[in-house]
């Protein structure tokens, strides 16, 4: 494993499970400096555990609170920035499922709306405040989560492909705004990645019973016949912070093993 983010900071939210913590991990691994926030502090500290566990000289910040909060996020990045000296890097991951398995009818205003503010405002609140710190330093790189939800239809799922969508949109948005400043803004579309959330919206969507014969089945319509690892994302998503990636701005990128690709 090379270095790629020594004297780097890092920011990671919603870095208390899956593709966050596995994000953590790998950036840990190449040297990084990293700001760990989510509203789960139970989750956070175990991967901070699992972390310092492996690689005892990393230096770690961890912050409680949701990527939601305006206000909160405001302070959350200023504190990281006092702290630490700069930011290298966003990785703009907190995010939640919301209903599963609702049509547009069904679906709870509610539900909706905490859906967006999670994973819409929430990623518009991390650029908006890391961004700044980013253009005074003259460069920066941030890695937005949409979905593949973000790129083309999913029934029942209103809320989630409405919020990962706009995230593709807000990522070509700073794309555009940023590049002079040396900044590049990308976005990643997971497929069916095999965490604890994913398995929670397939419990949701077949039962406590029938949960893992779901996941069976999208593997069955899958080119690669496999749902993907959070590791393989971490992998794509540690290129795309790190300078091997410099000319690449605005990409909103699958990863999914391509089964968005296929009619």
């Amino acid at each position: 494993m090379n270095n790629r983010f020594e004297s780097k900071v890092v920011l990671i939210t919603g870095a208390g499970s899956g593709l966050g913590r596995a994000v953590a991990n790998r950036l840990a691994e190449e040297g990084a400096t990293l700001s760990l926030m989510d509203i789960n502090e139970s989750g956070l500290a175990q991967t901070e555990s699992e972390i310092m566990g492996r690689i005892p000289d990393c230096r770690i910040l961890t912050s409680v609170l949701s990527s939601s909060d305006e206000n909160a996020m405001m302070k959350y990045i200023a504190d990281t920035h006092s702290e630490l000296g700069r930011i290298d890097g966003l990785y703009n991951n907190a995010g939640i499922e919301g209903a599963q398995n609702q049509s547009i009818t069904e679906y709870d205003s509610n539900t909706f709306d905490q859906v967006i503010d999670v994973n819409q405002k929430g990623v518009f609140y991390a650029l908006k405040f890391a961004l700044p710190y980013m253009v005074k330093q003259g460069s920066g790189s941030v890695v937005n989560v949409s979905s593949v939800c973000g790129i083309r239809a999913v029934p029942n799922q209103v809320g989630y492909a409405a919020s990962k969508h706009a995230v593709a949109g807000i990522t070509k948005s700073a794309a555009i705004e940023y590049g002079q400043h040396g900044i590049s803004v990308n976005a990643i579309c997971p497929g069916i990645i095999m965490t604890d959330m994913v398995v929670g919206a397939f419990k949701q969507i077949a039962g406590e019973d029938g949960w893992k014969a779901a996941c069976d089945q999208f593997a069955d319509i899958n080119p690669q016949r496999r749902l993907g690892k959070p590791e393989e994302v971490a992998s794509l998503v540690a290129f795309l912070l790190s300078q091997e990636s410099s000319y690449i701005n605005g990409a909103v990128i699958p990863i999914d093993g391509g089964q968005s690709s296929q009619f």
